[in-house]
């Protein structure tokens, strides 16, 4: 059965893999399947059929035949599940992977989030000066302990996996704040997911709907 999932008409970052459906693209890259990408508008989304597979009116959904799925993360765990490539044999290592799954998305991303709503929709905000720092300093302590935690180790457990996917596809978002450059590991790090095959193809065709 054919996958089909859905983004952005036109993204908001101009296909520079923010979007979510980036992580869905690279996870499917990573395990060799096919993938087809119904494009959806702003309007679109808030119409009953989007609804219908994603609740909140968001991207990515995923659909193969009469099965459906939406958020991000729920969509990558099913890929790496079904497939192999994206989570170890050894079910300890399985579990380990799956909890930096959920890091990446619970622990890691909700400040980087926070952090890039400070720097865009609230910079003309009379508090935004006095708050910013408080945020980047939020950002700055999860960085610490993940950099801590890295080390000069190559991926989070051992091999690549999708705990890695999902971290480094998270920490992606803090390259316009600068934040990474204060972590060599962990800029050398997101650089390393960066060059996988598996992810060049992932972002060249999200790229190319923002280029037409």
């Amino acid at each position: 059965m054919t996958i089909t999932i859905t983004a952005f008409e036109r993204s908001p970052d101009g296909g520079k893999g923010l979007a979510r459906d980036s992580r869905v693209r690279w996870a499917l890259e990573e395990v060799g399947q096919p993938y087809e990408v119904r494009l959806v508008s702003f309007r679109a989304m808030k119409e009953k059929a989007h609804l219908a597979l994603h609740p909140f009116g968001q991207i990515p959904t995923y659909e193969e035949g009469d099965f459906a799925l939406f958020e991000t993360g729920a969509i990558v765990l099913h890929i790496a599940e079904r497939y192999s490539g994206l989570l170890p044999d050894d079910a300890n290592a399985r579990a380990r992977a799956i909890s930096w799954m959920f890091a990446a998305l619970n622990t890691v991303e909700p400040p980087i989030l926070e952090l890039v709503t400070a720097r865009i929709f609230e910079a003309d905000r009379p508090w935004s000066k006095d708050r910013l720092p408080l945020v980047m300093d939020r950002v700055r302590e999860r960085l610490n302990q993940l950099s801590a935690r890295l080390g000069d180790a190559e991926w989070l457990d051992g091999a690549f996996d999708a705990g890695d996917l999902m971290m480094a596809s998270v920490l992606l978002r803090l390259r316009a704040s600068g934040l990474l450059d204060e972590y060599p590991n962990l800029a050398a790090y997101v650089a390393r997911g960066e060059a996988r095959p598996a992810y060049q193809r992932a972002f060249a065709a999200q790229l190319a709907v923002n280029a037409r």
